[in-house]
């Protein structure tokens, strides 16, 4: 309904802001598998979601409004968050293999922690978003399609807002729907090596990336 109180240039950038953001969010990387394994956890996660939904609402907009002119102002930034990226998911990845090579037993629902007080669930949200250089990738490439909309750019990052808060939704109700499976606590396992797997081989690309 609402594209439909739009005028169609707006409409067209409205429907175009949620195919690049589908396109861009709907993988699983490092903010998805955090919140997947906090939601599994039953730990804070609709704190997370709106946590993560807000980062990615400011800067859509933000990138939409003038972030790639910032990065050219300030272009140490970009090599600063892809090395501090590349240690951040290192650490997460170490951490994650750890858990999985744990026995069965000692990573039960009740004592295995994702981050279990509150700040530290928000902390973890705020790092797998603005810590993580594909986040800010997304954002720059947001950004410059944006530019081809000219005045209904804005239009487009209400598009991509709402792509961004249906992947959220679908990961937030994917950990619900999965929760029964991970009553065996080998399945907490195989999430966590397969996690350190992903945690590994992004910080890999970053670092290779970064190098050449």
């Amino acid at each position: 309904m609402f594209p439909l109180i739009l005028s169609p240039s707006m409409a067209s950038a409205w429907a175009s802001g949620i195919a690049t953001g589908l396109g861009l969010f709907a993988v699983v990387g490092a903010q998805s598998a955090f919140i997947l394994r906090q939601g599994l956890m039953r730990s804070h996660l609709f704190s997370i979601l709106a946590v993560c939904a807000l980062i990615d609402a400011i800067f859509i907009f933000g990138s939409v409004l003038g972030l790639q002119a910032i990065t050219r102002l300030a272009p140490w930034l970009t090599g600063f968050v892809l090395w501090f990226g590349v240690a951040f998911l290192s650490w997460y990845a170490f951490q994650s293999a750890r858990r999985a090579l744990r026995t069965p037993s000692a990573i039960s629902p009740d004592s295995s922690r994702a981050l279990s007080s509150r700040r530290a669930a928000l902390l973890g949200a705020i790092g797998f978003s603005l810590l993580n250089p594909h986040f800010w990738l997304d954002m720059m490439v947001v950004g410059s399609l944006a530019q081809s909309f000219a005045d209904a750019r804005l239009a487009f990052a209400l598009g991509t807002v709402m792509a961004s808060l249906v992947w959220l939704l679908v990961l937030g109700a994917g950990s619900r729907m999965l929760a029964p499976l991970f009553s065996n606590p080998r399945a907490w396992r195989v999430l966590d090596g397969l996690i350190a797997l992903v945690m590994a081989a992004l910080a890999l690309t970053l670092a290779f990336g970064g190098i050449g």
